[in-house]
């Protein structure tokens, strides 16, 4: 069976990183080129297979059927639409092209399969793809059902707390996520709703008929990788089993694990899942509902998320290559 040349331009960084190790052991695809400009020439064993960087001006686009761009947030469009022009299809990793970021600016198809069957349908058509943000994907599919129910009260607060391991402040040497900085630490950053991923949840949740406000505060956990929100709710009236609820409007997600248990980061560490639960909170006027869910970010919160992507463009089981 032939495969699927591909490419991984930013594949130094832990997200590029993550993808060559599944691209390796895809059955469909096959690595044709990794760049990474400031180590051009170097390599590096990953998942059983020996990459040398290339830069990104070094390689052609033409000759492969998808690219990957892990570049970091605001370097990664020209490069996108270079690629796009060479006839490739591609999945960008960084924040430029998704919703509340500048999406519109070349037609580019949100990512996330489990928002519905229109969002798959789009995603299999596309010849370009925003994949979406960890803490987004931890958080929207959290909240999505309850939004399309219209079970959440309009005008309300939805508060996120969030934390999430040091890979996802990416791998450029900064001194506060030195090991002696984070190791038996916790502590919030980002506070008082400035982190950058809020405009791409806020549009997202405003394009699914969301009329809330959305508190984000996130949090850095002395772990290497993983995200646990915790999100309370206000609706309109109780639900009698949370848990069901989430279940039905989950039932045929081979990527979402609906649990009675809470989720922790050991449950999803390595996999391509969300897995989360829900319950009413006691002692409240309004009536008011906590989720919880768990994802590896650098799996199903950005490299395992863009390969699904990349599956459903192709037309390929949806699941190949992926950790269950």
């Amino acid at each position: 069976m032939n495969k699927i040349p591909v490419g991984v331009l930013g594949a130094s960084g832990y997200a590029g990183r993550e993808l060559c190790a599944l691209i390796g052991q895809h059955p469909r695809f096959s690595l044709s080129f990794a760049t990474a400009n400031e180590q051009r020439g170097q390599s590096m064993r990953v998942a059983r297979q020996q990459i040398t960087y290339a830069a990104n001006d070094d390689v052609s686009f033409d000759r492969v059927g998808v690219v990957f761009s892990a570049l970091p947030h605001g370097a990664s469009l020209p490069w996108v639409e270079r690629a796009q022009a060479a006839g490739s299809r591609v999945v960008d990793l960084s924040s430029d092209l998704r919703p509340g970021n500048g999406q519109e600016a070349i037609g580019a198809v949100y990512g996330m399969p489990e928002l519905g069957t229109s969002t798959r349908s789009a995603i299999r058509s596309a010849t370009v793809v925003a994949n979406p943000g960890c803490y987004p994907t931890s958080i929207l599919l959290a909240l999505a059902p309850l939004v399309r129910a219209r079970l959440v009260i309009a005008g309300g607060a939805i508060v996120v707390n969030a934390s999430s391991g040091v890979s996802g402040a990416g791998n450029s040497p900064k001194r506060e996520l030195l090991f002696a900085e984070v190791a038996d630490d916790y502590r919030a950053y980002a506070v008082g709703n400035v982190h950058r991923h809020l405009k791409e949840m806020t549009a997202t949740l405003t394009a699914l008929g969301g009329d809330a406000d959305l508190i984000f505060t996130p949090h850095l956990l002395p772990v290497p990788r993983g995200i646990l929100s915790t999100i309370t709710v206000p609706l309109i009236a109780p639900l009698e089993d949370p848990v069901a609820f989430f279940r039905e409007a989950y039932a045929n997600e081979p990527f979402i694990e609906v649990v009675d248990e809470q989720p922790m980061l050991r449950d999803v560490l390595r996999r391509n899942v969300v897995r989360l639960t829900a319950a009413m909170i006691a002692g409240t006027r309004i009536p008011t509902l906590l989720v919880t869910s768990a994802l590896d970010n650098l799996v199903k919160g950005a490299a395992g998320q863009a390969l699904q992507n990349a599956n459903l463009m192709f037309a390929l089981d949806e699941c190949a290559g992926l950790p269950p």
